[in-house]
């Protein structure tokens, strides 16, 4: 007989909601936690916005490490690190006594949080810094190199410079001169012992390169890239969870856009249900709206940008950007019961996954249904057993279609929830919170409201379904719950719970 699992502890960053308490009392009203986004100075997208601290965790930081630490986080992690760390101390703090037990159990513990778009910020400083470092970088030595062949030639036009000076740059003999000392320089090898070695050799290589600009008048070279980069890569935000929470066994990032939290809890249950693991740290982070993803997305003709909030299963118009993180600490239910600690929410049975194979962004109907169908068989559950349902609901034309496969598989007896008008569309977190609502809501016995009002149901949906939780809160069915999510790619994530 597979364990049972169960959730132990929780955390959120998200719009209005920096943290889980703030996430449940918001939920109970029926308003938009959106706002504008300005990012482009004045425009007309509205996004999620986190609500965000750091500071607010640095006492729980400043005990465990040492006083630099909280500092060093600050300055090198991007919010989705930022934003995973908060969810997680947030969590531990559900279940007094989970802390240790997640260092206790050595290699039986394992993290698991993913991220959708990773840490935006840092590659576009980094990005427009190194774009800047090799124009100043080109134009220093290609002025040198056209001196040294006694030619006045300059770009044609403004479109060309760049590639004129970085093609002049080539051909400078001082250039070369100037890389021949430098590689000198950094052919220095370290003397004595190993640590104490590589320190010195560190400081006298910077002192050296430092006195060759001097030399030269030379700009910092377009390779003093910020570390920053690789400080920040999708693994981080698990990684950074392990440091802290001192968790040695297996930490990676699952990465299926959408579909990302239900994939990481699916791999949880699998790693428990198989022995591998006692306990998993699982989540999902993303960094805050950027110009970047709003663009993009609306360049990908999905996103609403008319000043108004679209909600789902209403006009079709979009969705909205959001930002923020979910993290959820599962485990063996019997173990961790046998401990004294309490499971919370729902007992998730089990998550259904498929690939559409079919298109990059447009659902398919097919691989949706056998992610449904998959879950339920895991669940041992039939679709009667369902009293209500989430929808990933995007408020696009996509709705319609997802409605339409709901109702191939369940009866019109469901009680329906959407929720991305409520917060807006976290790539990787977004399912986590609207499956995090489903369990709240069952412990205080209702179904929290959501934006929609019924006079706003698209009467295309509504012929095909009608029985859905628009701006008043509903009684909470006896029956299961399940939750679909569809990542871009085709990713489909279902999950089947039950209550306690």
């Amino acid at each position: 007989m597979r364990p049972r699992v169960g959730v132990f502890g929780w955390g959120i960053v998200a719009p209005k909601s920096p943290n889980i308490q703030a996430f449940e009392h918001n939920l109970a009203c029926s308003e938009s936690w959106l706002s504008p986004f300005n990012g482009f100075g004045p425009d007309n997208f509205l996004v999620g916005t986190p609500e965000f601290r750091f500071d607010d965790y640095r006492e729980w930081i400043d005990k465990r490490f040492p006083p630099r630490h909280f500092q060093n986080l600050k300055e090198k992690m991007d919010t989705p690190s930022l934003y995973a760390i908060g969810a997680f101390v947030q969590a531990l703090q559900q279940n007094p006594g989970l802390e240790e037990e997640l260092t206790a159990l050595g290699t039986q513990a394992h993290v698991y949080i993913g991220t959708g778009l990773g840490s935006l910020s840092t590659i576009q400083d980094v990005s427009i810094k190194l774009y800047k470092s090799q124009k100043r970088w080109d134009r220093f030595w290609a002025t040198r190199a056209l001196a040294e062949h006694g030619t006045s030639l300059t770009p044609r036009n403004e479109d060309e410079e760049e590639s004129f000076y970085h093609d002049w740059a080539t051909r400078s003999s001082d250039l070369k001169r100037y890389l021949d000392e430098l590689a000198e320089i950094d052919s220095l090898t370290l003397e004595g012992e190993v640590e104490s070695g590589k320190l010195s050799a560190i400081r006298e290589k910077e002192k050296r390169r430092t006195k060759l600009r001097e030399k030269w008048q030379s700009p910092e070279p377009p390779w003093h890239v910020s570390a920053n980069l690789i400080w920040n890569i999708h693994n981080v935000p698990a990684a950074q969870v392990s440091i802290l929470g001192k968790i040695s066994g297996l930490a990676f990032a699952p990465v299926a856009a959408c579909s990302t939290f239900g994939v990481s809890l699916k791999l949880a249950m699998n790693a428990i249900q198989c022995g591998e693991a006692k306990v998993v740290v699982v989540g999902a982070t993303d960094p805050p709206p950027h110009p970047l993803t709003v663009g993009a997305f609306y360049s990908a003709r999905v996103i609403s940008a008319d000043r108004t909030v679209s909600t789902p299963l209403t006009r079709l118009q979009g969705t909205h950007v959001a930002g923020g993180s979910i993290v959820w600490i599962v485990g063996d239910m019997e173990y961790l019961c046998n401990k004294g600690f309490k499971p919370m929410g729902m007992e998730p049975l089990a998550v259904g996954v498929s690939s559409d194979a079919h298109h990059i962004i447009t659902p398919s109907m097919d691989g949706p249904k056998v992610a449904i169908r998959q879950a339920l068989e895991r669940a041992e559950a039939e679709a009667g057993d369902l009293g209500t349902w989430d929808l990933h609901a995007t408020a696009t034309p996509g709705d319609f279609a997802e409605i339409s496969t709901f109702r191939s598989i369940f009866g019109d007896s469901v009680l329906i929830t959407a929720r991305k008008g409520t917060f807006g569309h976290g790539m990787s977190a977004g399912g986590g919170w609207e499956l995090t609502a489903q369990y709240l809501g069952q412990q205080q016995g209702k179904l929290f409201p959501t934006p929609i009002s019924e006079s706003q149901l698209n009467p295309a949906i509504a012929k095909v379904h009608d029985k859905i939780v628009f701006d008043v809160h509903c009684e909470f069915p006896e029956q299961m719950g399940g939750k679909l999510s569809m990542g871009i790619g085709g990713i489909n994530a279902c999950v089947i719970s039950r209550p306690f």
